[in-house]
């Protein structure tokens, strides 16, 4: 018995998201807000975008040589469990996690916290 061995691509790639994931422009635009504000806060002074086949990371930096003080992450294969979106502070310790982008920003709302040095 002859199978389509196309078939069988297909659905192993069902689960699966073909390329890398990436934000939206009006995530990204909402991520650019929160960063302009911090700035201007003097809390961050830098940002990259990581995106990755399994998730996109915007992190924050309070100087470039440093590691990140937060992660802000997209990761699509947890959206209808714990949620797409969470923070991840410097340890790799997850600070929040939820379905909307802006709910998982209200961890970065004024008097919230606070950066140490």
């Amino acid at each position: 018995m002859a199978t389509d061995p196309s078939a069988n691509d297909s659905q192993a790639t069902a689960g699966r998201r073909a390329g890398p994931v990436f934000f939206q422009r009006q995530e990204f635009q909402r991520l650019l807000n929160l960063y302009g504000r911090m700035v201007a806060a003097g809390e961050w002074r830098d940002y990259s975008i990581e995106p990755g086949n399994e998730a996109c990371a915007f992190s924050v930096f309070r100087r470039a040589a440093e590691s990140p003080l937060y992660r802000i992450e997209k990761r699509p294969a947890l959206a209808r469990r714990q949620g797409a979106w969470a923070v991840i502070g410097q340890g790799g310790m997850i600070l929040r996690r939820g379905h909307e982008l802006e709910q998982v920003l209200r961890f970065f709302e004024k008097g919230r916290f606070k950066v140490i040095d």
